[in-house]
């Protein structure tokens, strides 16, 4: 099986601050894996790594082969296959669903006109949102722009997905309605590398789970492994605290 992503020894300082601590960790494709841990653990900041939207002070980064750590100018060409959806949907309030989702294949020279609003047709379908192709983004529900952000992801055709956090700024009631699109794109096959609190979703959908605190990996197992007998004190602790909350 490929390697998809392949972290050696990264680590990450900001001043005599050092957040990431020699993390090692590697996705294969298809695997879906979960990033879990309390905030401030360094969970998010991996993932932006992952993208090049954070530097590394040390360490390498390997996307498909390709050093993004090192990339310099051929980082956009090696993002061009990360889809990234963060808390936050940053939709085009101007633009409608449709030419939000179409612009940046179209921009990067990815896909003609034609090819974009195609393929921009049949991603909205597979959020659920088909009949919002025409509507402004002031229409939609914070649920719904979160899975039109999924869409526009998608739209790059990536190999890789990656999810910062992406239902913790939605009320409660459109959390599934998310959960439920990345579920789909899990049992397609999607390598996907998300953070998420929701540990329901977590144990369901992880094949691998990754617990993070004080900036370095402490432990990782499938979701039964993690869930059901942790084995670090830390974490133990950290299960003990969002379960019960």
């Amino acid at each position: 099986m490929a390697t998809r992503v392949e972290m050696k020894d990264v680590r990450k300082a900001y001043g005599d601050n050092e957040v990431i601590k020699g993390v090692d960790l590697q996705v294969q494709d298809n695997e879906v894996v979960v990033l879990i841990g309390p905030s401030g653990a360094g969970k998010s900041t991996v993932l932006r790594m992952m993208n090049g939207l954070e530097t590394t002070t040390s360490g390498e980064i390997f996307i498909d082969g390709k050093d993004i750590a090192h990339a310099g100018k051929n980082i956009d060409k090696i993002r061009e296959n990360i889809g990234m959806v963060f808390q936050h949907f940053n939709l085009f309030p101007n633009m409608s669903v449709l030419d939000n989702v179409t612009l940046a294949p179209i921009e990067l020279g990815k896909k003609n006109k034609a090819e974009a609003v195609q393929d921009a047709k049949k991603f909205l379908d597979v959020v659920g949102l088909a009949d919002k192709a025409d509507a402004m983004p002031s229409s939609l529900s914070g649920g719904q722009k979160q899975r039109v952000a999924i869409a526009r992801a998608l739209a790059m055709n990536p190999d890789i997905m990656l999810f910062d956090e992406p239902t913790s700024a939605l009320d409660p009631e459109m959390v599934g309605d998310v959960l439920g699109v990345m579920r789909k794109l899990a049992e397609d096959g999607m390598t996907m590398v998300i953070v998420t609190h929701e540990m329901g979703f977590a144990k369901e959908v992880a094949d691998r789970v990754v617990f993070f605190g004080d900036g370095k990996i402490l432990e990782q197992g499938t979701p039964q492994q993690i869930f059901d007998h942790p084995q670090h004190p830390r974490l133990q602790t950290f299960l003990k605290q969002v379960l019960e909350a």
